[in-house]
């Protein structure tokens, strides 16, 4: 069986720019601070050797954000409030938390924000395993 279970998000933003400069600063306190970064696409990748998890981005003219969220684990409850810090200095926009979410499962810490375009992204940590319901 894979160690690995994720390789990557290909995300759509309708501003590349603007993506760069957020994604720029809220990737890194994440953890993936490795600046791939090129002329068409924007590559935050994790650490590492060999193949790596890696976050990437490119402009879509026509994109429009819809219900899907994405989620990083954190470590702890203080490293989703450094997190959240990072966005909010950022300009992560409709951000909510931190914030325990007990009913989603007990000891659930989270902050919530969306990217420039509207795209929802969350930062979370849990006590226990995932309960859906």
């Amino acid at each position: 069986m894979s160690k690995r279970l994720f390789d990557h998000i290909d995300l759509r933003v309708k501003n590349r720019k603007a993506a760069q400069e957020f994604y720029a600063q809220i990737l890194p306190a994440i953890g993936f601070n490795v600046d791939k970064s090129g002329e068409r696409w924007g590559v935050f990748e994790a650490p590492g050797e060999k193949a790596v998890d890696f976050f990437g981005f490119t402009e879509e003219a026509d994109h429009r954000p819809n219900g899907n969220r994405i989620a990083f684990w954190a470590e702890s409850r203080a490293a989703v409030d450094r997190v959240a810090e990072v966005v909010r200095k950022a300009g992560g926009k409709n951000l909510e938390g931190p914030e325990l979410c007990l009913d989603y499962s007990p000891g659930y810490y989270a902050v919530f924000f969306e990217d420039p375009d509207g795209n929802k992204l969350e930062v979370c940590c849990r006590d226990s395993a995932t309960i859906a319901e």
